[in-house]
């Protein structure tokens, strides 16, 4: 496997690598007419087609930098053209895909959610495109699958690296916690690959590979992807052993029921945005960028400010640290900087290391016990007395409501012998 793009697609993944808004989604659905009965059903939709917060989105440092959206520069009306369904018919097939795409009046419902109301999410999702789409490739190339799965990331995450669903799914591929670790993604509280663009596309061909190799049908192999296999077996079952998706289709869970429609809407959205007077965002080749190993704890402030970069940018070409630390003492770690920031990186020495240290660095190694407070708890209690003329330890053991031998062992005493004004203690 490919463990990181080739010095000629450095360039393209820069974006990839970066494109995080963490953007929240709002619930929806859609209700759709079923073909054979007439009745009105509602279909969840998948978090990837929700209301994505696309402002928020152009706010992040790799967006403002890459990404422009121009209506103006666009000799797009900004409206969608109709189509008859003769038309979606013959564009569905025309498509170079191996995977099934057929057209039906739910595919239809969520392909006008993307040439209608989501149009400007679309047009976002093609300019980052440009960034995405050959870290898919490569991945999906790795594991020869059908390259028209490059497009799960557009239902899935809206192609932000940082989505995190309502679940606890997160990255472009929206991995659970158990399932990315299970696909080799570490998730710690400093790091998470499941952010990665390029671990996380290759642990989701790993896992489409292995869902291809149970159930033999792509389109089934979609519908686990979302819901789980056993959900998807489940479904095979109540519907009499039918492997079929669309015969399978009202045993399955509500959100996985416009799951592979959404997949479908995608891939149509994506190649045949022109005929809907779609304009991508404009995009630019961002600077060449390369990644070198740390074996040493260290913090993004320190590199910012001794390499002199962007602290932002910084952040953003390395989305896999969820805080400023990369933790490299404990295991080798990746850090992606543009290429002349790695020779200033490795020309500063140890000097990096150094900057700021004791400020930035607050979790302490070693910690003293504060003594003096076990010292008040251990006096607690405590009662001693002065020896006086005459006394002799069973008189002041008699006194105290004690014994000869615990004074001595309290105090010490090897023989009975006292002194006039000696401190002893009696408990």
């Amino acid at each position: 496997m490919k463990k990181y793009l080739t010095v000629q697609k450095r360039l393209l993944s820069v974006l990839a690598l970066c494109l995080c808004s963490c953007m929240a989604f709002a619930q929806g659905s859609l209700t759709v007419v079923d073909d054979n009965t007439g009745k009105e059903e509602t279909i969840s939709l998948p978090e990837g087609m929700l209301d994505a917060e696309i402002d928020s989105m152009m706010r992040q440092w790799c967006a403002r930098t890459y990404l422009t959206y121009d209506s103006a520069s666009c000799e797009s009306t900004g409206e969608d053209i109709a189509c008859t369904e003769e038309e979606y018919i013959r564009r569905l097939q025309n498509l170079p895909n191996v995977i099934e795409m057929p057209y039906n009046t739910v595919v239809r419902k969520f392909i006008d959610q993307y040439t209608q109301r989501l149009r400007r999410s679309v047009a976002m999702m093609l300019g980052a495109s440009n960034f995405y789409i050959p870290i898919f490739e490569d991945a999906l190339e790795a594991y020869q699958l059908p390259m028209e799965l490059k497009y799960l990331p557009v239902i899935e995450s809206a192609l932000n690296p940082c989505a995190t669903s309502r679940a606890g799914a997160g990255g472009l591929w929206q991995f659970m916690p158990t399932t990315g670790k299970r696909y080799d993604l570490e998730i710690t509280s400093l790091i998470d690959e499941r952010r990665d663009p390029v671990k996380s596309s290759y642990a989701a061909a790993r896992m489409l590979k292995g869902l291809y190799e149970i159930f033999g049908d792509w389109t089934l192999v979609i519908a686990s992807y979302n819901c789980g296999p056993g959900n998807v077996s489940k479904a095979i079952k109540r519907a009499g052993g039918e492997h079929d998706y669309w015969k399978i289709y009202h045993y399955l869970p509500q959100e996985t029921q416009g799951y592979v429609p959404a997949f479908i809407a995608a891939n149509y959205v994506m190649n045949y945005y022109c005929e809907h007077n779609i304009c991508p965002a404009s995009t630019r080749l961002p600077m060449g960028t390369d990644t070198i190993v740390v074996t040493r704890d260290v913090y993004m402030e320190q590199i910012s400010e001794v390499c002199n970069i962007q602290l932002e940018e910084l952040k953003a070409l390395n989305p896999q640290y969820r805080t400023s630390k990369i933790p490299g003492a404990a295991r080798p770690c990746i850090l992606r900087m543009p290429l002349d920031m790695i020779h200033r990186f490795i020309e500063s020495g140890d000097s990096v290391y150094e900057h700021r240290l004791s400020e930035l660095s607050t979790r302490r190694a070693v910690v003293e016990v504060q003594t003096h407070t076990a010292a008040k708890a251990s006096t607690a209690g405590r009662k001693t007395v002065r020896v006086k003329k005459g006394d002799t330890l069973g008189s002041i053991a008699k006194r105290n409501h004690t014994t000869v031998a615990k004074l001595k062992r309290l105090n010490g005493l090897r023989s009975d012998a006292l002194r006039i004004d000696q401190k002893l203690r009696v408990r």
